[in-house]
């Protein structure tokens, strides 16, 4: 089991939160996907390490950005 944590900019409500859960927990080999609206951590729980590429482009898809 592999834990990564996240700081997603631009997420402001319910919505937003739901959006970036249902595109990052469609990344293979994700099992669990954690976001706290108020610091915007995105905290990601896999079967193996997920390359972070992946959640990025899954955190973009929803229409947000990962912070640097």
């Amino acid at each position: 089991m592999s834990t990564a944590t996240y700081t997603v900019t631009g997420m402001t409500c319910g919505h937003c939160v739901g959006s970036v859960k249902e595109e990052v927990g469609q990344v293979a080999g994700v099992t669990a996907v954690d976001v706290d609206l108020k610091t915007g951590q995105v905290t990601v729980t896999s079967e193996r390490p997920v390359d972070d590429a992946e959640i990025t482009a899954a955190v973009e898809e929803a229409g947000y950005e990962v912070k640097v």
